[in-house]
């Protein structure tokens, strides 16, 4: 589990740090569209009577990547209806990728991750924050 944990944590700041070279809008329409393409990633997942309700979770994280366009918290919501998806599938030992039976938990800690950057307004790691604060305080 330790791999798995530095795996995801590793994904995660690399996909932040590729996402925080795109400037305004492009970051925010571009991981919009992303999210709703990873909602759709558990469908057919293959959990028995639970699978119907891929429909519904894909029909969630698709209207919250939709209202992500305007803002990214509704892109961190979409996140984290996939941790929790992801975590369904790890109890269930149906993992998203088959022959990797960790990768819906390090799915999990990867999604919760970027969640928490979204939430946060999905800064860029290449701006200090201090300039941020003071380019806002200008406006």
């Amino acid at each position: 589990m330790i791999i798995a944990t530095g795996v995801a944590i590793l994904v995660a700041a690399v996909f932040i740090t590729a996402c925080s070279l795109l400037s305004e809008p492009t970051r925010q329409n571009f991981n919009a569209i992303f999210v709703a393409g990873a909602g759709a990633a558990y469908l057919n997942g293959g959990i028995g009577a639970l699978g119907t309700l891929e429909f519904v979770f894909t029909t969630l994280v698709t209207l919250s990547a939709l209202w992500g366009l305007k803002s990214y918290r509704w892109i961190g919501v979409a996140w984290m209806l996939h941790v929790g998806w992801d975590v369904v599938h790890h109890m269930v030992e149906e993992p998203i990728i088959g022959f990797d039976p960790l990768s819906s938990f390090g799915c999990a800690i990867c999604d919760t991750l970027l969640a928490l950057w979204f939430f946060a307004g999905a800064p860029s790691v290449f701006v200090p924050a201090s300039w941020v604060r003071r380019k806002r305080s200008e406006a």
